[in-house]
């Protein structure tokens, strides 16, 4: 018979089944093409006959193509896949990381950053992500503790200008940026004499919003925004 002949042509083995040789999947991640990936590794992956330890590979490799093209939800489900067929894999909860992280999961990349640590101490870019996104939290942390706060304490604001801004989220905001831009550009490297001039040229700016707020004609956010201006000017902010 035909079909005999074709599954026994060496006369000894039958000739091994291509649909779930993982070759193709893997030379094509590697080239790298990923439509092409995509396609191999989907079929290596549907297959039932695959072996475990290629259909792992053939998740990370389609996971790869699905986020080189900028699928990341398919490429984090892929990497789900992958996880829950061996869930010791540090470098693939370190990929899985970095997708959350793009997609502002934080904390489900912090615990997959963790878990690649915990499998692999030594794992130095899931230690780098680790920190660096422990940073990131801390200082979205601090943004949001002086969130609608001025640059002054609100408690002891006396003046009408002072409490307007107090009063008003975006002001003060504003106000602590100014405030803030002004104390770097204090801290650069300048002559005694501009920062002299810079001194005193922040003092006239408080002195002119003190005295003109709530007059006919003054906007005070437009005077800060002014000055925030002119102070980036300065220290290149």
């Amino acid at each position: 018979m035909i079909c005999s002949q074709a599954a026994f042509a060496t006369g000894a083995e039958p000739v091994k089944d291509l649909r779930i040789d993982p070759a193709p999947c893997l030379a094509a991640s590697l080239a790298p093409d990923h439509d092409k990936t995509v396609n191999l590794c989907s079929a290596l992956i549907d297959n039932a006959k695959t072996e475990k330890a290629d259909r792992i590979k053939a998740l990370i490799a389609r996971a790869t193509a699905y986020e080189r093209k900028d699928m990341i939800d398919r490429a984090i489900s892929d990497y789900d896949g992958a996880l829950r067929l061996d869930s010791a894999q540090a470098d693939v909860h370190n990929a899985r990381g970095e997708l959350l992280r793009r997609k502002g999961d934080l904390p489900k990349a912090v615990a997959d950053f963790a878990a690649a640590i915990k499998l692999n101490p030594d794992h130095a870019a899931a230690r780098a992500n680790h920190r660096a996104l422990a940073q990131e939290a801390e200082r979205q942390g601090a943004l949001k503790a002086v969130a609608g706060k001025p640059s002054f304490n609100c408690a002891t604001a006396r003046r009408k200008v002072e409490k307007a801004i107090c009063a008003n989220p975006e002001l003060a905001d504003l106000d602590r940026e100014v405030q803030g831009s002004y104390q770097r550009a204090v801290a650069e490297k300048m002559t005694p004499q501009q920062a002299r001039k810079l001194r005193r040229e922040q003092e006239e700016y408080i002195s002119r919003r003190n005295r003109e707020y709530g007059r006919p004609g003054y906007d005070l956010k437009k005077a800060m925004l002014e000055r925030l201006q002119q102070i980036n000017g300065i220290d290149g902010h």
